[in-house]
């Protein structure tokens, strides 16, 4: 098992992250919510750079405010700069209060100088494991990226060792690699309840040699033991550029799925599509998303389920500034992503990459990046009550 700790910056990093907390702006909170906001990882702290890449999962607990779980928040530590390339490693904290308070960090994955990142988590309902999928690469060589698994059976305390699966997941004439980033699935409906779904992206080398971006999922039958590719979407349409994939699970089994479009031609900056249940065909093709309205970032998703009668709704979490990564706004949807309208703007500063959680029937949490002058400075965690995103 891994365990791994840097030291902190001990009193002078509690004082910093105090100060922090406070200066996060314009994000909702409630009076009976004491810790609305809180900040997991800062930058120049713990021995890196800065932190990257945010991903959240909640397991345990009954979906209760009363027995919240655990929280365990992954991010990308980023040892000497801020660059996707270099000494990377995966880093998690866990919360044991719903996310007010964090523990100690844990180095999860190391690969010396080399990258190992894009950290995917998803929650084994059967047993409770946490399983994550990151993807590595060699210093200077982003291309040629291999695959990853490893699992922790104590929430989030120890992690495996990772193990390459490159060779199950992906096909020699792919080049480029991403898990997620963000959460993966256990599908709770359909013919495949309990399948681990994780979406992903790749490049591949079209009949024009040229490289060309797409999405795809991978889905696990045994537990995260053994992975498959599921859907492969490529297409040749300049307008629609693939990259860092997001999906949420509908009531009636179908995957829905939100892509990233890096297209230089287009003026929507998402996709999106829905698959079958179970997640290994598409029933639709990817289409542009104009309502969700932002920068070329990554984005998150969560269906929601609030306290009856209220009505069940996709949430998305991503900046709502079309000239540059700020103002983390969510958006709201009631006709399972279809048409979307906006929600709280949680903060107007710079903010970049999100994941969800759900917390409980009446909370859900968004793990983001933001900060003062760039939104790589921190990643911070802020707890949405669900009545807020009524319309």
């Amino acid at each position: 098992m891994i365990i791994t700790f840097r030291r902190s910056a001990g009193i002078a990093l509690l004082a910093l992250l105090g100060g922090l907390v406070t200066g996060l702006s314009a994000r909702p909170s409630s009076a009976a919510d004491a810790c609305a906001e809180s900040v997991p990882f800062t930058s120049n702290t713990e021995g890196y750079r800065g932190f990257r890449v945010p991903a959240v999962v909640e397991v345990g607990g009954d979906g209760t405010a009363a027995d919240p779980g655990v929280l365990v928040a992954f991010a990308e530590g980023r040892v000497d700069s801020l660059a996707d390339d270099g000494d990377i490693d995966v880093v998690a904290r866990r919360s044991l209060d719903g996310g007010c308070t964090w523990g100690p960090l844990r180095v999860v994955a190391d690969a010396g100088r080399d990258t190992i990142g894009n950290p995917s988590p998803v929650v084994d309902p059967a047993t409770g494991r946490i399983v994550l999928l990151s993807c590595r690469n060699v210093h200077g060589v982003m291309a040629h990226r291999r695959v990853f698994v490893q699992y922790s059976d104590d929430d989030g305390v120890t992690f495996s060792a990772p193990r390459e699966i490159t060779g199950q997941v992906k096909p020699e004439h792919w080049n480029w690699y991403g898990t997620g980033p963000g959460h993966g699935l256990a599908l709770r409906h359909g013919p495949r309840v309990g399948r681990l779904l994780v979406p992903a992206n790749h490049s591949h080398r079209s009949a024009a040699s040229a490289y060309r971006s797409g999405a795809h999922s991978l889905y696990s039958d045994d537990g995260g033991r053994t992975w498959h590719v599921g859907y492969v979407a490529q297409p040749a349409d300049e307008d629609l550029r693939l990259e860092e994939n997001t999906f949420a699970e509908l009531p009636d089994g179908r995957i829905y799925s939100n892509v990233r479009n890096q297209s230089p031609t287009s003026t929507a900056t998402r996709v999106d599509a829905y698959a079958e249940p179970g997640g290994t065909a598409l029933l639709t093709p990817y289409r542009p998303q104009p309502a969700l309205v932002g920068p070329v970032v990554h984005g998150s998703l969560l269906w929601v389920e609030p306290r009856p009668p209220a009505p069940p709704f996709l949430l998305f979490a991503g900046p709502a500034d079309p000239a540059g990564r700020r103002a983390m706004t969510l958006r709201v949807s009631h006709d399972l992503g279809r048409a979307w309208r906006d929600g709280p703007r949680l903060t107007e500063r710079p903010a970049a990459y999100s994941d969800l959680v759900r917390l409980d029937h009446d909370t859900v949490g968004v793990l983001y990046e933001t900060g003062g002058r760039s939104p790589y400075e921190t990643i911070a965690f802020a707890r949405v009550p669900v009545a807020s995103l009524a319309p």
